[in-house]
């Protein structure tokens, strides 16, 4: 994703069919830009299916064998524009993810902004550090939070 193409990032990103990219291919997208970038093209339309996709395709990128008996739910808050909400079910070796606040109490809740969040789900940023500097904020069960990643298939860049 040259920025100079078209001149406009969000034009380029808003013509993309993110369906049809795959998971690597968004992470280089991802790794090209800066959070400023990030946060920028994160608005509207635009936000909601880059977030739709990426919890999409969450239940395909799950390790069910990583899991093994694991039961819990988790809560993403990811910040921006607007808060959007999404909770992630981990019980019987499957993963199911549904948009919007359940009643349910989460074993965890994660809360980023856009940009960080992209870059974790992506590969590109580092959960740990970003903990340490406050980018990400772990509510609840912590242990769980910081091995969120060895139960999903994160792309490389």
């Amino acid at each position: 994703m040259d920025e100079t193409s078209s001149g406009n990032l969000t034009d380029d990103l808003a013509g993309l069919d993110f369906a049809a990219v795959a998971p690597e291919e968004f992470a280089r997208i991802v790794k090209s830009l800066s959070a400023k970038q990030l946060t920028e093209v994160m608005r509207g339309e635009l936000r909601t299916r880059i977030l739709g996709e990426v919890f999409g395709r969450m239940k395909q990128q799950f390790r069910p064998e990583a899991a093994g008996g694991l039961t819990a739910l988790i809560r993403w808050k990811i910040t921006g524009e607007s808060d959007a909400v999404y909770e992630t079910a981990i019980a019987a070796g499957a993963c199911r993810v549904t948009p919007g606040r359940s009643d349910a109490e989460p074993r965890t809740t994660l809360v980023m902004g856009d940009a960080e969040f992209l870059k974790l789900v992506s590969g590109n940023g580092n959960p740990v550090t970003m903990f340490m500097t406050r980018k990400l904020k772990v509510a609840g069960d912590v242990g769980l939070a910081s091995g969120l990643t060895r139960y999903f298939d994160i792309p490389k860049a």
